[in-house]
């Protein structure tokens, strides 16, 4: 009885055992590569995947090597392709959004923060350049909304203090423009 109880505890053990393929020990490669800034080793080991073997997330690092290049159309094209794989993946809709944000495409920046944020509502990022995107449109109210919602998500990012501070100004409420200025002041002062 002893024995058969320790058999099961080991084959507990090994199937709870996490398994490593190849792949994610090739993307682990990857990632540390990325980390490290050794750009071109990552993008070449990502290319060494076949195209029809690769994930959301390797597109996607693909898109941020590419933009980290300056290609921006390629980049757009590779988040899209992540997109093909997982239609879901907040990350590619996020970048997208940021793409046209510097583009000066506001309105297709807020469609795809929208869509990164349908799949992932705590995503403070979205929520913040959501609200440059309103702001760049003239549309405060909206910006002061996604402002508050950065905020509530990630609360220590000064950034989002003085863009929700001067939302509030743009509404002509200065004092609640001169609180979170407030805000954003003791945060950077804490840095």
């Amino acid at each position: 009885m002893k024995k058969f109880i320790i058999s099961l505890i080991l084959a507990a053990t090994i199937f709870s055992m996490p398994v490593y393929s190849e792949s994610s020990e090739k993307d682990m490669e990857i990632n540390s590569l990325y980390a490290a800034n050794k750009l071109e080793e990552a993008f070449n080991l990502l290319v060494s995947i076949p195209q029809e073997e690769r994930t959301a997330q390797q597109l996607l690092l693909m898109g941020n090597i590419m933009l980290d290049y300056g290609r921006n159309e390629d980049a757009e094209f590779m988040f899209n392709s992540a997109l093909s794989v997982d239609p879901k993946f907040y990350k590619a809709h996020y970048n997208l959004g940021n793409i046209h944000l510097a583009n000066n495409q506001p309105f297709l920046a807020i469609e795809n923060y929208k869509l990164a944020l349908k799949y992932n509502k705590e995503f403070a990022p979205a929520y913040y350049n959501m609200g440059c995107a309103y702001l760049k449109v003239d549309q405060p109210r909206k910006a002061k909304n996604a402002f508050h919602d950065a905020i509530f998500f990630k609360p220590n990012i000064p950034e989002y203090y003085y863009n929700l501070a001067y939302a509030y100004k743009l509404l002509g409420k200065e004092k609640d423009a001169k609180t979170f200025l407030g805000y954003y002041n003791k945060l950077i002062n804490n840095y």
